[in-house]
């Protein structure tokens, strides 16, 4: 666990394995970590914005829900970003099949469920 951690932080330190894969394959995985952070960035301004913008709701602290969860989701998904950018580089450096990853499936069902909550939310207060 601590070695996953250290190579997130010092992969300078860690002893090179493998060799050294193309650059610009390096460059594409770091192009992907970025797409997942500016993914959890969004999500976090979102909880952010519904904490203190969205008006109270008619199910008592709904909006604080939806802002924790929101909040949550993004630090998971920046947590997710960075373990899935250093286990792909070592998967390359090492020759070895990229590892899979069922995260997006998970995340963009989870985003369809909340979505399809809160158009069920907004559609019970259109009709009272």
């Amino acid at each position: 666990m601590f070695g996953a951690l250290r190579q997130w932080f010092d992969p300078e330190d860690q002893p090179t394995v493998g060799r050294t894969p193309d650059y610009r394959f390096s460059l594409a995985n770091e192009r992907t970590f970025l797409a997942w952070i500016r993914t959890g960035l969004a999500l976090i301004a979102g909880g952010l914005a519904c904490a203190q913008f969205l008006p109270p709701l008619s199910v008592a602290h709904l909006r604080e829900v939806i802002a924790i969860a929101l909040l949550l989701l993004g630090a998971l998904v920046a947590l997710r970003a960075v373990d899935h950018w250093a286990r792909t580089e070592r998967a390359m450096r090492l020759g070895q099949e990229l590892p899979g990853s069922k995260f997006p499936a998970i995340l963009a069902m989870v985003v369809a469920a909340g979505a399809l909550l809160l158009a069920a939310a907004v559609i019970i207060k259109a009709v009272q």
